[in-house]
């Protein structure tokens, strides 16, 4: 892919992370789903190099940088073939919202892990009845004392069995009007009555999902994250981090798919000439190319806009790399699978296994019909349907 839209610092972080991808690979990756084990060596090695953190401020630790590296790091990761799913929860949306809202305190606690990779974070907000519905939620948190109580349901938290703190997204009662605000808490692992079970999932990844109970959950003060009065603005701050960095995990998984299916397109020989000789292979891998360009394109917009502090546009921007890459995930995925006909459905080409993963691009964090939603009411300015 063309970089020369990029700085010269981007691509040399873009080269550098590419060549630690390549030491690890997808044999690395899926022998890590086999053992039903955690990538820990890259994650360490990743961390190491300054690339967890590399979008987190350099008073605690971080690269000083934003969205637009952090992007940069998970999508040639993925495009190795060896995605770390987590960086778009622990740097991403909590290290980006603790360092844009958090307290001194909050800060200094928490950045310097979730900087060096040496503490992960989770993120809880979508519920069993309301999905990704912050208007919906039910979590809620009351006062009692000095101190908070939570109490509620989560769904889908990717991580928690190896997270030190879950960012709960619940809601509080505006004293004022009576009505239910969104507000943010750091919920450490082992606080009593904050209870975990895993989903079964067909879909093969190192990172498990959870379900979380809050059973009266009880928090200290500065367990809140940011002004309790600004809890949409906080929330929507590590919204668009996740739909960046879920771009950014799916053109990584495209890409990944596409080189394997051109690899094959130009050594398999069933005539005369390699089968990418003939425009019905040729073309259809063309296309997924373009297609993955031109969603990049888009996400490197989306990451522009929110470095530069334009939360509105970024908001839009990253909604529309989000669907783009998620559709060009799955269509370059889908091509390549059919490019290779049996092969591609072998453990050996290990192409198979992403059919089901590239539908994460699609459905997560907020599914394409959802985002068409946004573009359509706030973009276009067409009436809301719900």
């Amino acid at each position: 892919m063309s970089t020369v839209l990029e700085t010269e610092e981007h691509q040399a972080l873009r080269d550098a992370v590419a060549a630690l991808g390549k030491r690890y690979g997808r044999d690395y990756m899926t022998s890590v789903i086999r053992e039903g084990s955690h990538p820990r060596e890259l994650w360490s090695d990743a961390a190491e190099l300054g690339y967890l953190g590399v979008n987190l401020p350099e008073e605690y630790g971080g690269g000083g940088g934003g969205m637009a590296e952090l992007s940069i790091v998970l999508e040639e990761l993925g495009a190795a073939g060896s995605p770390l799913l987590m960086m778009v929860v622990s740097p991403a949306i909590c290290g980006t919202v603790i360092a844009r809202f958090g307290t001194e305190g909050q800060k200094r606690r928490w950045l310097p892990g979730l900087a060096d990779g040496s503490t992960t974070m989770a993120f809880g907000i979508t519920e069993p009845d309301a999905g990704s519905n912050s208007h919906r939620i039910t979590t809620t948190a009351r006062r009692d004392g000095g101190d908070w109580v939570l109490t509620g349901r989560k769904v889908f938290v990717s991580g928690v069995d190896i997270a030190d703190a879950t960012l709960v997204v619940g809601r509080t009662e505006d004293a004022r009007t009576g009505s239910l605000k969104p507000c943010l808490f750091i919920v450490p692992r082992e606080t009593p009555g904050f209870g975990r079970s895993q989903i079964d999932m067909e879909l093969h990844a190192p990172e498990k999902q959870f379900e979380l109970v809050l059973d009266d959950v009880r928090l200290p003060a500065e367990a809140l994250v940011g002004d309790e009065d600004a809890g949409l603005l906080q929330l929507f701050a590590g919204l668009n981090p996740e739909r960046i960095m879920t771009a950014a995990f799916g053109i990584g998984m495209g890409r990944y798919a596409l080189g394997k299916a051109v690899e094959y397109a130009r050594t398999r020989q069933v005539w005369k000439a390699p089968i990418g000789a003939h425009q019905a292979i040729a073309h259809p891998l063309a296309t997924a190319h373009i297609d993955l360009e031109l969603a990049r394109l888009m996400m490197q917009k989306a990451a522009r806009l929110y470095d530069a502090g334009d939360d509105i546009g970024a908001g839009e921007a990253a909604n529309m790399a989000k669907y783009a890459a998620g559709e060009a995930c799955v269509k370059a995925v889908d091509q390549a699978v059919h490019t290779l006909g049996g092969n591609g459905l072998t453990r050996e080409y290990g192409l198979a296994s992403l059919i089901t993963a590239a539908r994460v691009a699609r459905i997560a964090p907020v599914s394409r019909e959802m985002i068409l939603n946004y573009v359509s009411h706030q973009s276009l300015g067409l009436p809301k349907s719900y």
